[in-house]
């Protein structure tokens, strides 16, 4: 029966998600605010309404998952630090209806406060990490802006660590933004789409946690929202991530043909009514993506990029050959025949010999103008270019003319 309706599934996204060239122009979500885009580079890969800020609910747990790993990596705490849950959020978990998990042994180690964030949406596990981080969950709301400041995102709205509407809400020392008006945490899609790019590139163990559909507590197992997992009713083959938020919005990311993607839908429309809609449309998404678009080497490590050169000085030959010292790849639209190329900088500059293998002489940066929306979230990806064999010095008396020529030419 599990397989049957798992089948169902499969016909009824492929009804909905027509797959032929012309789909390419024609396809939209049924959502809001949606957007995809290639994890690595940060390429776009469909956006709609992707600017436009919006409800973001406990989709905000990805942003203060971030800030704890960060305190670990900067020795502020481990995963295995035991964290108090103050009478504030243990007062939420018996007395509020928002989504939590009990927390009545009143202290828990790190992991498992984020295990209860991600995979349960525990808004109270949420707080007591916010409140380790910061020492209240009103600074660390200031922790939250700055950080997404730093990412160059300004038109946020953050009140608070979870994303739950201040009208559930009783705590004195949650911080409201300075639009009075303003009840829950919002962001646009594009902005979530930085924010879960920014996890997985500077966090990856994130996904150890997110690819699970349950975890365990005090002795009892939880399970998370998130049925695009492994063994859930709409599996899909590589998802391990990413949120729920509320009924009609998911931030999902998925490894496939060696490309991941990250997908944001927000506010599928009748989702309400529908909660199982912004799966089906995370689906679509997925599959758009990669039909679409195919992870492309512009050059693999080691190579040489159109025969890409630097000029020596007193070397054994005039130049020499440079390769790329990693991979330079990106998302490329299948029906998009125009070469793209990359931008190689620093290769102007005359090396003097001897040069030795693996020398850093230039860069690399991806030259795409194949762009949807906003092309990329951040810059192009470079790479550095080096040296790719040693460059040995010109035998004796080749080096004392070409010495004595510099010499003349810069001193007479």
């Amino acid at each position: 029966m599990k397989r049957l309706y798992k089948f169902l599934i499969a016909c009824l996204c492929a009804t909905l998600f027509p797959f032929s060239v012309h789909a390419l122009d024609k396809y939209s979500t049924d959502a809001e605010h949606s957007i995809a885009i290639e994890a690595q580079t940060g390429k776009v890969l469909y956006e709609q309404n992707a600017t436009t800020p919006a409800s973001i609910a406990s989709i905000s747990n990805l942003l203060t998952v971030y800030l704890v790993y960060e305190a670990i990596e900067q020795k502020k705490l481990t995963l295995n630090t035991q964290v108090p849950i103050s009478d504030y959020a243990y007062h939420l978990t018996i007395a509020s209806p928002m989504t939590n998990v009990p927390l009545d042994k009143r202290s828990y180690s790190v992991q498992e406060l984020i295990d209860a964030s991600l995979i349960a949406s525990a808004n109270s596990a949420t707080i007591a990490l916010a409140e380790q981080v910061a020492g209240s969950e009103s600074a660390f709301v200031d922790l939250m802006k700055e950080k997404l400041a730093s990412w160059g995102i300004s038109d946020a709205t953050i009140i608070n660590s979870t994303g739950v509407s201040t009208d559930l809400l009783e705590n004195e020392d949650t911080q409201v933004s300075d639009e009075k008006q303003a009840r829950e945490n919002r962001l646009s899609a594009l902005d979530v789409a930085i924010i879960a790019r920014r996890l997985i590139l500077d966090y990856p163990q994130v996904l150890e946690v997110t690819s699970r559909s349950h975890f365990k507590l005090n002795g009892a197992t939880y399970y998370g929202t998130n049925p695009m997992l492994r063994g859930g009713a709409y599996e899909k083959e590589g998802v391990d991530g990413l949120k729920t938020a509320s009924g009609t919005s998911i931030v999902a990311t998925s490894l496939e043909n060696n490309m991941r993607i990250i997908t944001v839908i927000l506010h599928t429309k009748d989702g309400d009514i529908y909660p199982e809609k912004r799966f089906i449309e995370t689906m679509n998404l997925m599959n758009y993506s990669y039909t679409y678009f195919k992870w492309t080497p512009i050059v693999k490590a080691g190579e040489s990029y159109h025969d890409s050169k630097v000029s020596i000085f007193n070397g054994k030959h005039a130049s020499t050959p440079v390769v790329a010292k990693e991979e330079l790849m990106y998302a490329k639209r299948v029906r998009h025949n125009e070469e793209t190329l990359a931008k190689a900088t620093g290769l102007d500059t005359v090396f003097d010999a001897p040069l030795a293998k693996g020398t850093i002489v230039g860069t690399l940066t991806l030259a795409d103008t194949d762009l949807i929306g906003h092309g990329y979230v951040d810059k192009q990806p470079s790479i550095e270019l080096m040296i790719g064999e040693n460059t040995p010095p010109a035998s004796w008396p080749f080096s004392w003319w070409n010495h004595f020529v510099r010499y003349v030419n810069e001193n007479l």
